[in-house]
């Protein structure tokens, strides 16, 4: 009994002096884990300093990682850009990938729009840290007149500063603006609330059922119209997604241009510009306002782009080089103008007769068709011109990110 006594006031003691220890060292006492351990970071500052609020460290964005421009083994060293290039067809003289330019293609700060070139212009390639650089030059501003100087018709070089200037229009464009001009301003694509919810024209100023340039018309639902000028479009093709079935957009057929007149219900407008015979029922939407654009730069997606051609515009059944197609993308999947993108033919499914077990389907690599560069874009549903092809292009080929060419030798 003594013994017990003794080592219980022995057990209180110790406590006591556990207690004392842990108020001198000002750390509060707290309940532990069941396994007795603190994580350090959970510990209480000490009296002397004041708690520090770590902020949750900035997650950087993900770096691109760095991209391997191929060459060609012909490339020049120098050019001069003439009329009637195009950036593609310069970039593909340097480049195995041409929409890698902007991997290459060096700013000069000093000369006005850097990012347009005009015929006369030098490129000229250069390497900077073992990596190709592309650099423009322009002339040096300087008219140079000869004229005589003295009697007898000794001629002298007279030299006289001037500033060049340059019209946005000559720049030279992206892609041929032939192939994609009727298609930059028409067709438009729009969801069937704008559709149901556009005006319309119900009538002609002598009740015909056809109108041309200069009749006058009446349109239902611009009695609170701001603007004067609109388009007169019909609704035309009906774009669906190929996995989905569901609705992307309704292209639009450009029908005529009108000027308004008085606002009211109905609305009095003026035909000023016909494509073809405007007609009851005809849809309007106000004119697209901004000036017209050739000049983008060619690049790859930044995002991971999965997508299919879902239609062919003037063609039936498949299309080549320089010929426009439709894809089920547009801003909503990341795409924008000037994206390129591959096409590849999805591999056939084949039975193979070899196979010990009998005709086993096998599914054959996608093969590659060729490539597309998007010129314009809607919220589901984007224009591209096929700008390389190796095959004919169909209905449901697949398009996506376009791998560079291999690097053969440093």
């Amino acid at each position: 009994m003594h013994k017990l006594v003794k080592l219980t006031g022995l057990r209180w003691y110790c406590t006591i002096f556990a207690i004392f220890l842990c108020a001198c060292s000002g750390k509060n006492v707290k309940e532990t884990d069941d396994y007795g351990f603190e994580d350090a970071e959970d510990e209480a500052p000490t009296q002397f300093e004041e708690p520090v609020v770590q902020a949750p460290a900035a997650t950087a964005p993900p770096e691109r990682p760095p991209v391997r421009v191929a060459l060609r083994e012909d490339v020049p060293s120098s050019y001069t850009v003439k009329k009637g290039d195009t950036l593609w067809d310069i970039s593909s003289l340097f480049l195995r990938d041409p929409w890698l330019w902007p991997e290459i293609w060096y700013f000069n700060p000093q000369i006005d729009n850097p990012h347009l070139i005009y015929p006369g212009d030098i490129l000229t390639l250069v390497y900077v840290d073992g990596k190709p650089q592309l650099r423009l030059s322009r002339d040096d501003g300087v008219t140079r007149v000869i004229q005589p100087s003295v009697p007898g018709g000794i001629k002298t070089i007279k030299l006289s500063p001037k500033i060049r200037e340059e019209s946005l229009a000559k720049a030279i464009p992206t892609i041929p603006v032939s192939a994609i001009e009727p298609f930059l301003i028409q067709p438009r694509i729009v969801t069937k609330e704008e559709l149901e919810a556009a005006p319309y024209i119900i009538s002609s100023l002598d009740q015909h059922l056809v109108s041309a340039t200069g009749n006058t018309v009446y349109a239902r639902n611009l009695e609170n119209a701001e603007d004067v000028r609109y388009n007169i479009f019909r609704p035309g093709r009906v774009f669906r997604d190929p996995k989905t079935n569901r609705v992307l957009g309704y292209e639009t057929t450009l029908v005529s241009e009108a000027k308004l007149v008085n606002a009211g219900d109905p609305a009095t407008m003026i035909l000023t510009r016909s494509i073809r015979e405007t007609l009851n029922g005809d849809r309007i939407l106000p004119a697209e306002k901004g000036r017209i654009s050739y000049n983008f730069l060619p690049k790859a997606p930044e995002t991971t782009i999965n997508g299919q051609i879902i239609a062919l515009v003037d063609a039936i059944s498949h299309s080549a080089q320089r010929q426009v197609v439709v894809l089920n993308l547009g801003e909503q999947q990341g795409v924008e103008v000037g994206t390129v993108l591959a096409i590849d033919q999805a591999g056939a499914e084949v039975r193979d007769p070899f196979a010990r077990k009998g005709f086993n389907k096998v599914k054959l690599p996608d093969a590659r068709a060729g490539l597309l560069m998007i010129f314009r874009v809607f919220d589901k549903v984007s224009y591209g011109l096929i700008m390389d092809s190796t095959r004919t292009v169909h209905v449901n080929d697949i398009v996506r990110n376009p791998t560079p060419a291999p690097i053969l030798s440093d």
